[in-house]
């Protein structure tokens, strides 16, 4: 699946992905391929990506929001510290 981390700023990944790990504002969810579509609020926390080369990628949110739809991940993150 694609994901793609972006700021209002800079779009600070994108790539295929294994799985994602999401800090939700209802506690921590990860996606795999062909998940349902959401769409949810994130809170502070890490958000991992197993790329498909099998790389972990961890970035540090201040919040922000993810969609998931058709195998695309997009995180809307506020800052990636």
């Amino acid at each position: 699946m694609k994901v793609e981390i972006v700021t209002p700023d800079v779009k600070v990944f994108e790539g295929q992905a294994r799985h994602v790990q999401l800090p939700g504002a209802k506690g921590l969810f990860g996606v795999l391929e062909n998940h349902a579509s959401i769409i949810s609020t994130l809170i502070a926390g890490k958000v991992k990506v197993e790329a498909a080369d099998g790389d972990l990628h961890i970035f540090n949110i201040t919040g922000g929001v993810v969609e998931v739809n058709s195998n695309k991940v997009i995180v809307l993150a506020e800052k990636v510290l």
